[in-house]
């Protein structure tokens, strides 16, 4: 994590001086070239080597952000006195670059273009491609048609399964592209950002608010369906279908708090077989920008250093030639320790299941091992103009101060927040996998969702959210295009959770809030059935959650170990 009294600079210095790769040439004179991409438009490229007459390892990046610049710079700077190239170049549009600015569009072509060119050159002895975020996109997209001399990938928090990162069951993630489409539309925009989340019909946010019309954003926010024409063909598609493609090693990092996650282990999972054997899989503790987001946790190992990871990965590939071998490790939060395996295809010893129960005598809805009891019901009513505000979440890029686990406010703290309370868990136990929350609901509305969040309450009182859900009753139980449901019925709905590795505390108790809503890490639903970007209006919602006989509504937890 970044020291605060250091600049970026001083502190990729100051990280990259710690690996084991010393200091062992003088760095040349960094070269600035516009590379032509072969339609009359060039690309600014900017060239960093080491001062020797051999062909050396060529480290690549593409990228979009001119306000990064000084990160490139000083790892150009290290990375050529320790050996190596590194070749980086901004995007069409973007940093000096000729072209006109639109997102994933021309990076395959331009991308493959780049990448030949700096591969055909005599001081190029091998290569790896490296980028994080937009620069790992610009990376996968050309991921099947390497030369020969790219050995290797490194490519961090991001995943190819695009829609997994844009919606939730019908719910577009706002905090995560909205933000970076008004950061990054080509134009400046002075909208206010949350005004502009809630925009009806958001479909006319881009030119009533914004100054001007953006297609590629309205795909994003009318493409609600994951079996929508737009994810199953073109651009997402081919992006979708790059991991079973791949042959070369992939090094792949994610935060447990970072919101491409969901998509990443597909995307790993989606590896073959082989290119599993020889890859790397590392989940931490941090957000987006590898900070650590536990608020009422300490550590010592949360290994935050992403330069001096990439730079044992490729020494180790490039340069002392090694076939790596297999890894996954994953940071177990409330234990401070990482685990460690082969496969991330884990099997939990055994399912925890708590049933929601009749309220206890403090007036607080139970949690109990087993789904025994009266029948009954929560009631809440669900106001799309005053939604609960998002506060401690996995699915958020913008809005930081609310990312990862943080404190939590008392139980009931809303009139529309149902909380449910276990009891004392004399001994702790360890979570690894997708949470899920099963419920039996019924709404007034034809349309509306449902929110969980799982927390966990210590023993001195600290509650601390683990994972955060949503569902819509339109795209219940995973249905990948909308479903119709009939006013004031029962029907199950069940909310999967993106994968934690936490460890529960002896003397801790577990907590659930249900609710409607989670602004703004998803849009808020108007409680009308429809695409949620054409929604003109709102209306209240009376919603219920069922229990007990008949009816069981249950959270279930993947365990790991018993301890």
């Amino acid at each position: 994590m970044q020291n605060e009294q250091m600049t970026r600079e001083e502190f990729i210095r100051s990280e990259i001086s710690k690996s084991r790769h010393k200091v062992c040439f003088k760095g040349r004179a960094p070269e600035e070239i516009m590379l032509n991409m072969g339609d009359g438009t060039s690309l600014r490229t900017i060239i960093y080597r080491p001062d020797t007459q051999e062909p050396v390892p060529a480290i690549i990046t593409r990228t979009c952000y001119p306000e990064l610049d000084d990160i490139h710079r000083v790892r150009g700077e290290e990375y050529s006195k320790r050996g190596l190239a590194f070749v980086y170049q901004y995007c069409r549009g973007t940093g000096g670059s000729e072209g006109v600015w639109e997102p994933n569009v021309n990076e395959r072509a331009d991308g493959k273009t780049t990448i030949d060119w700096i591969c055909g050159q005599d001081w190029v002895k091998n290569a790896g491609y490296m980028g994080c975020s937009y620069l790992a996109l610009t990376g996968w997209v050309i991921a099947d048609i390497l030369p020969a001399k790219v050995k290797t990938m490194y490519l961090t928090h991001y995943g190819v399964f695009r829609h997994t990162s844009a919606y939730k069951d019908g719910l577009f993630r706002h905090d995560v592209l909205t933000s970076w489409t008004m950061n990054n539309a080509g134009f400046k925009i002075d909208a206010d950002y949350l005004k502009s989340c809630r925009y009806m019909p958001h479909i006319g946010a881009d030119e009533k608010l914004w100054g001007r019309r953006l297609d590629w954003y309205r795909h994003w926010i009318t493409a609600s369906d994951r079996s929508d024409e737009y994810w199953e063909q073109g651009f997402w598609k081919m992006l979708r279908d790059m991991p079973e493609k791949v042959t070369v090693p992939i090094f792949m990092a994610e935060g447990w708090y970072d919101h491409h996650l969901g998509s990443a282990i597909e995307t790993y999972c989606a590896l073959s077989d082989d290119v599993r054997k020889k890859s790397a899989f590392l989940i931490g503790a941090w957000n987006h920008i590898f900070q650590p987001k536990l608020e009422g946790h300490s550590g010592v190992n949360f290994e935050t250093s992403e330069d001096i990871r990439a730079l044992d990965w490729f020494f180790d590939i490039l340069v002392d030639e090694k076939e790596p071998q297999a890894q996954v490790k994953a940071y177990i939060i409330g234990d401070d320790s990482w685990h460690l395996r082969s496969s991330y295809q884990i099997k939990p010893l055994s399912e925890k299941r708590l049933h929601i129960a009749d309220k206890n005598s403090l007036g607080v809805y139970c949690l109990t091992d087993t789904a025994a009891g009266r029948a009954g019901f929560a009631s809440y009513t669900y106001d799309p103009n005053n939604p609960v505000i998002s506060h401690g979440a996995e699915s958020m890029l913008f809005t930081e101060k609310d990312q990862g686990s943080l404190l939590q406010p008392e139980p009931n703290y809303r009139e529309d927040v149902i909380s449910c309370i276990s009891g004392v868990f004399e001994k702790g136990f360890t979570i690894f996998g997708s949470i899920s929350v099963s419920l039996t609901v019924s709404s007034d509305a034809k349309d509306t969702a449902f929110a969980v969040k799982v927390m966990e309450i210590m023993s001195g009182g600290k509650t601390v959210n683990i994972r955060t859900g949503i569902t819509t009753l339109g795209y219940r139980n995973g249905a990948e295009a909308r479903l119709s449901y009939e006013p004031e019925s029962k029907v199950s709905v069940r909310i999967d959770m993106w994968d934690i590795a936490w460890k529960v505390q002896p003397g801790s108790k577990i907590r659930i809030d249900i609710t409607s809503s989670d602004f703004p890490q998803y849009s808020i639903h108007s409680n009308y059935a429809g695409c949620w970007s054409f929604q003109d209006k709102t209306r209240i919602a009376k919603q219920h959650v069922y229990f007990g006989s008949g009816a069981d509504s249950y959270i279930c937890f993947p365990i790991l170990e018993d301890e």
